[in-house]
């Protein structure tokens, strides 16, 4: 299964920095990031190349950081390919906790990242709605 990093951060100049400096000094690729600003604080979603040792990482740099599992589900890059899944979501009565997506090949491929509960069962259920769904290899060597 596909992991992403939550951080928790402070709103304030230099924490991406931080962030950021920590990965480079341990050789670990960002492939995709998303940033909420909520105030003072704010969550930092991170798709990485060796997400384990990037959050073990993050903590002895004192940063409050969380594996979670995602689901990087491969659609067209085609006006509808997010809505076909969003169709199959809401039929399916899933709901959604956090998303994004990025274009893998412009106007042929993208990925949409999708954390929900029961993940297990959602894959599955992906799977046999004919949605491919991307192991983790495959998502950290995009």
């Amino acid at each position: 299964m596909a992991k992403q990093i939550t951080i928790f951060a402070d709103n304030k100049p230099g924490r991406l920095k931080k962030i950021t400096e920590t990965l480079m000094r341990e050789n670990i690729n960002i492939r995709a990031m998303t940033l909420q600003d909520s105030g003072e604080f704010g969550l930092v979603n991170l798709l990485v190349d060796k997400p384990d040792e990037a959050n073990i990482a993050l903590a002895h740099n004192g940063f409050a950081s969380k594996l979670r599992d995602v689901l990087a589900i491969v659609m067209d890059d085609r006006p509808g390919g997010l809505y076909n899944i969003m169709d199959m979501f809401s039929k399916q009565e899933i709901n959604i906790e956090n998303a994004y997506g990025f274009v893998v090949d412009s106007s042929k491929s993208a990925v949409f990242c999708v954390e929900v509960k029961e993940t297990q069962r959602i894959k599955n259920l992906i799977e046999e709605m004919g949605f491919k769904i991307l192991t983790d290899e495959q998502l950290y060597e995009l």
